[in-house]
């Protein structure tokens, strides 16, 4: 069987990477208002940002590193996500890019930063790494006081008990409590994985990446994309090849996700690679640059590869993040206070990462520390199935809403992307939001305001959270038929229990199923089945 053009399928069901370039996140909030944003405790105005499915961390990473080009602020990142493994992955990032230069040089930095976040596949010292770094934060997760003591940017308290030791369990994972290969045979998942996507067109699968290349990604905008290095992406989920290819055969752990997956009849829990096969990692760093001269063009090609460019402009965003903590004379110049306007570049101290519940979207506002408090509300292309009401009820009136539109996914025709786009101006106004004036067009990101006279705590009867078991960490693919045997791997120990406390997945998959878009609209994979069964 083929997969139908304009399934969605080729994203899958969990996201490990955006699909649109990296935000700075104050250049898209409000004005700062130093005299109604005054915070007691650090007196600096602070910015309360909630983030549903940022799933890399990028944003957070671009709003940091550009944080010296604005008045001195103080951040708040409420960060909701949708499977587990987003979070840990999102603590294993942060902590590799905040990583003492003493330990760690910029450019290991670096390239440790994009194997672990874009390879299918790592090389033997990126791997272990990625066992100590892992064994260390499965350690300090069930202890609170020493997790705080040892990242002070990093907050699980509003995580479930049941959440936290899942997430001990992710990393206990990583860190090799299942041991060898076979644990995670990357490789042959991603290739069966492949060809369940491909079907007959397998055998033409250069074709079909050239085609995908040429006439969707490059027509969308990112020409930068070069054919080596997305044929070799997907055929191998390695994207960024820094050394020779034979150095790359650890299976990255940080991709795997658990399911449970209808099996001859009978719920079996799973682990498999269930992310992106169609699209890549090269969006959200390689498409874009400050510095002009990465997309230039020679004989109408450009002079640079995405992977170049993602290479700079990562190099470039650590090297910025790390001198937060690290430079004595803007330290001691950010704490002896500055006359508001003044730019600087605040310590580590700064910022604070919050994870909130997995199941939490639609029950925010009933809190009273979040209800209007957010300046700016992003909502990820997958999770726009949580826009609503009561969601926009946390967004402070003035406040600014962000939606990531599906530009690049490349299973998606171009009157679907209309259809979509035209959907989600319907629930962001549902949810009080109004398009913001004079905001530049974009096909990438849908922007809006909050109206100040919608009546918070209003509720949309068409909006019902629904809750799933914390194994389903992912719908499935394939929700009509069993997954071939050779997709999946037997879950070993250190599964967690089934607990209520899973939402829907933040895949395209489900949009099609929450947003119930107009016949020809974007039509992506169902995932009825669950829905059905309630995992």
């Amino acid at each position: 069987m083929t997969t139908p053009a304009g399934s969605g399928m080729g994203f899958g069901s969990v996201s490990w990477w955006g699909l649109s370039p990296a935000l700075d996140l104050q250049a898209e909030s409000p004005p700062v208002d130093p005299d109604s944003q005054a915070d007691t405790v650090h007196s600096v105005p602070e910015l309360d940002v909630l983030l549903l499915g940022s799933v890399d961390g990028r944003h957070l990473l671009r709003t940091l590193s550009r944080a010296k080009l604005w008045p001195r602020r103080r951040f708040n990142f409420f960060v909701l996500e949708n499977n587990l493994e987003a979070v840990a992955r999102h603590m294993l990032i942060f902590s590799l890019a905040l990583e003492e230069p003493e330990k760690m040089g910029l450019q290991e930095r670096s390239e440790t930063f994009l194997e672990v976040w874009g390879n299918a596949l790592l090389r033997p010292p990126v791997a272990a790494f990625v066992r100590a770094q892992a064994d260390l934060l499965a350690h300090l997760v069930p202890e609170p006081d020493r997790l705080e003591e040892q990242l002070p940017w990093l907050s699980l308290r509003a995580l479930k008990f049941r959440e936290r030791d899942a997430l001990e369990a992710v990393f206990r994972f990583w860190a090799g409590s299942e041991k060898g290969p076979e644990a995670f045979p990357m490789s042959r998942l991603w290739d069966s994985r492949l060809r369940h996507y491909l079907g007959s067109r397998y055998d033409a699968r250069r074709g079909v990446s050239d085609w995908d290349l040429r006439m969707k990604l490059h027509d969308r905008g990112a020409q930068v994309i070069h054919t080596q290095e997305f044929r070799r992406w997907r055929d191998t989920g390695v994207a960024f090849e820094l050394r020779d290819s034979s150095a790359y055969h650890v299976p990255n752990r940080t991709l795997a996700s658990g399911r449970l997956l209808s099996y001859r009849g009978e719920r079996v829990a799973a682990r498999g690679y269930w992310g992106d096969i169609a699209t890549g990692p090269f969006v959200a760093f390689g498409i874009e640059a400050d510095d002009e001269s990465l997309l230039r063009t020679s004989n109408g090609q450009p002079v640079k590869t995405a992977g170049e460019i993602t290479q700079h402009n990562v190099t470039e965003m650590l090297h910025e993040v790390a001198t937060w903590g690290h430079n004595p004379e803007e330290q001691q110049h950010a704490e002896g206070g500055l006359e508001p306007g003044t730019a600087a570049a605040p310590t580590s101290e700064s910022f604070t990462i919050h994870f909130l519940p997995l199941d939490s979207a639609q029950t925010l506002h009933h809190k009273s520390c979040y209800n209007g408090r957010f300046q700016l509300l992003y909502v990820a292309c997958g999770m726009v199935h949580l826009l609503s009401p009561e969601l926009g009820a946390c967004v402070a009136p003035g406040g600014n809403l962000i939606v990531e539109l599906a530009r690049y996914l490349v299973d998606v025709r171009q009157e679907q992307l209309q259809g979509f786009h035209t959907r989600v101006g319907e629930l962001a106004q549902a949810a009080g939001f109004s398009p913001q004036a004079g905001a530049r067009p974009s096909e990438t990101f849908a922007r809006f305001c909050k109206s100040p006279e919608l009546a918070v705590g209003s509720t949309d009867p068409a909006v019902e959270p629904r809750t799933l078991p914390l194994e389903v960490l992912a719908q499935p693919l394939e929700a009509r038929s069993p997954a071939p045997k050779d997709l999946t791997e037997p879950l070993q120990g250190g599964t967690p229990r089934s607990e209520p406390c899973q939402p829907p997945s933040a895949s395209p998959g489900s949009l099609s199923r929450v947003l119930a878009l107009p016949q020809g609209a974007l039509l992506l994979p169902n995932s009825e089945s669950d829905s059905k069964t309630g995992v």
